[in-house]
């Protein structure tokens, strides 16, 4: 482990410094007097949700399920969740993301098989069996008329109260919503940097649970420093992972490295770049691939660097702490890997690429 000699006095002028910025963003914070505070009736919040949520031409969630109320909604006003669940106000929850791709689910099972782990390690049981959460989730993209997006979709605790213990909730709580973008890969490299955030401890990161605040403090991190991600160091000084995508690696030995899974999520989309990458090896541009154990002097030091996530799916990256990788501009065999993985998402196998029967619009 490295270790780093810190002074309190250095400490303590950080925090002050962050104490004092706070406190100059307050100050730009809109000022209310407490007595104008309203007491609104029901349709008077549902007015004011819906002057809210109305205005746009077009709604970036067009269809929303929750097992609260046993059903799918298309009106934006209505996609809310109780303030009691425990997903809320404790963090138990875990969560899983699909891909919408021209109308089809990509690698919907296997995200929904990794949902269901991860939900056995928080210990939650889900409010149904798995065939009636896969159903429930098809039919709710198929209400949202939705072509290409994401599907995010979360198991929680469940309502109840404001304790600790899940004892007092009565019921786990399903919830799915539908993401509408434009999703399309990118050969535009980006930089990262190592993030001084701690990482998750391997039970936590190796589960697709809801606290998310250190990925979230180690994206702002990269942020802040113009990067576009943070990469984690494991304690070992092995290369983990970023905020929310794996990393992978091209040695100069035309090797295709990635971590190892045992510390971090185990990629859906890292997992099957392994699977159609075996097509580079065989046309002998890859020499072969290798999860393992990867030091940070073997990650600035490789060929080629790629974020990897069902969101991109492949992302070159050309610079990590200021330094190229490689010659600093995107990689010929990451670029190949993209285009295999993007192919594979519109026109790969039938099993990996779920139909959605969406029928007339509502």
């Amino acid at each position: 482990m490295r270790s780093t000699a810190v002074s309190p006095q250095s400490v303590q002028t950080t925090e002050t410094a962050q104490v004092n910025e706070f406190r100059s963003q307050e100050l730009t914070m809109q000022k209310r007097d407490e007595a104008d505070v309203p007491v609104l009736s029901v349709s008077e919040v549902i007015d004011k949700l819906r002057e809210r949520f109305g205005g746009c031409s077009k709604q970036p969630y067009p269809a929303m399920y929750s097992s609260i109320f046993g059903g799918i909604t298309t009106d934006p006003t209505m996609m809310v969740i109780p303030i009691d669940d425990h997903m809320v106000h404790r963090g138990h929850g875990v969560f899983d993301t699909a891909m919408i791709i021209d109308g089809y689910l990509y690698e919907l099972d296997s995200h929904l098989d990794r949902f269901l782990r991860s939900a056995s390690k928080a210990k939650v049981i889900p409010p149904f069996d798995r065939s009636s959460v896969r159903s429930i989730l098809l039919q709710t993209v198929a209400a949202s008329q939705c072509r290409k997006g994401s599907l995010r979709y979360w198991l929680s605790a469940g309502p109840g109260d404001f304790l600790l213990s899940p004892a007092g909730c009565p019921n786990s709580a399903f919830y799915a919503i539908v993401i509408e973008d434009d999703y399309s890969p990118s050969s535009q490299g980006v930089t990262v940097i190592t993030s001084s955030t701690p990482m998750k401890s391997p039970e936590m990161a190796t589960m697709k649970n809801v606290n998310y605040l250190p990925n979230v403090l180690s994206k702002m991190e990269a942020e802040e420093k113009g990067a576009f991600a943070a990469i984690w160091i494991d304690d070992q000084d092995y290369i983990a992972e970023g905020p929310n995508v794996n990393v992978a690696f091209i040695s100069k030995n035309n090797e295709l490295l990635l971590p190892s899974f045992d510390k971090i999520l185990s990629g859906c989309t890292a997992k099957r770049l392994l699977a159609v990458a075996a097509t580079l090896v065989e046309q002998g541009l890859l020499k072969n691939i290798r999860v393992g154990n990867i030091t940070l002097d073997e990650g600035k030091g490789a060929a080629e660097m790629m974020l990897v996530g069902s969101g991109l799916p492949i992302l070159p990256v050309t610079g990590w702490d200021g330094k190229p990788i490689g010659n600093g501009k995107e990689g010929p065999l990451t670029l190949a890997l993209s285009k295999l993985l993007w192919e594979d998402m519109i026109a790969g196998p039938a099993s990996l690429r779920i139909p959605i029967r969406y029928g007339k619009a509502n």
